[in-house]
């Protein structure tokens, strides 16, 4: 693998490589990077170039909820099986948090959403009790996390004043130790990854899966 890398690195086309079709491939891998927030607690939580994870896991299984599964708890991530969930979703995102909403309250999950999603989700029957944005008014989201009434976060924020709400919110996740999800991609793996989270997690060796 390194010696591969290093030629790509040198311009060679992965077309010169006698790599098996993708779609043959009997596992999904998940990879997960590990940032040091939980170290530095009062650090800007936003990415940016410089930033360097402290290091990476990978989940390994023949499904991608259980390889998301993997790699979350490899990375140190508590995955919550019931309890509340803070939805929180930009105008594009909207119609398409609909049925992650809904597998999430047929799990159990009870949903706590801002006043825009909260209208979006009950539009489509799905019930939801309101909550205020940070600085919005109290008690307010990041009041909710921080008195452990929320289990899990899913916040896709857009703009200026989303993004200080998503720092706020994050920062809080991570002194918590409390899941926050910002892509619906993301969302919808850990919806599978929470269905299958009673299943004993079979443990087998890089060399078996690539025998």
């Amino acid at each position: 693998l390194a010696r591969i890398a290093s030629q790509l690195a040198l311009g060679v086309p992965l077309s010169d490589f006698d790599l098996k079709p993708w779609g043959n491939n009997p596992y999904i891998a998940v990879k997960e990077a590990v940032l040091p927030f939980n170290k530095f607690p009062e650090e800007s939580i936003f990415l940016s170039p410089e930033m360097k994870s402290t290091g990476e896991v990978m989940g390994i299984s023949e499904s991608l909820g259980e390889s998301f599964r993997r790699a979350l708890i490899g990375a140190g991530n508590k995955i919550p099986k019931n309890g509340n969930v803070f939805i929180s979703v930009n105008e594009k995102d909207k119609l398409d948090i609909i049925p992650i909403a809904r597998d999430l309250a047929e799990i159990g999950f009870n949903i706590i959403a801002t006043s825009g999603t909260k209208k979006e989700l009950e539009k489509n029957g799905i019930r939801a009790s309101s909550v205020f944005k940070a600085g919005e008014g109290r008690p307010n989201i990041v009041d909710e996390i921080k008195n452990e009434n929320v289990q899990l976060v899913i916040n896709t924020p857009m703009g200026a004043r989303a993004r200080y709400d998503e720092e706020s919110i994050g920062r809080t996740c991570i002194q918590k130790n409390i899941l926050a999800i910002t892509t619906l991609s993301g969302a919808g793996a850990v919806v599978r990854a929470i269905r299958i989270d009673s299943k004993k997690i079979e443990v087998k060796s890089i060399q078996e899966y690539h025998s």
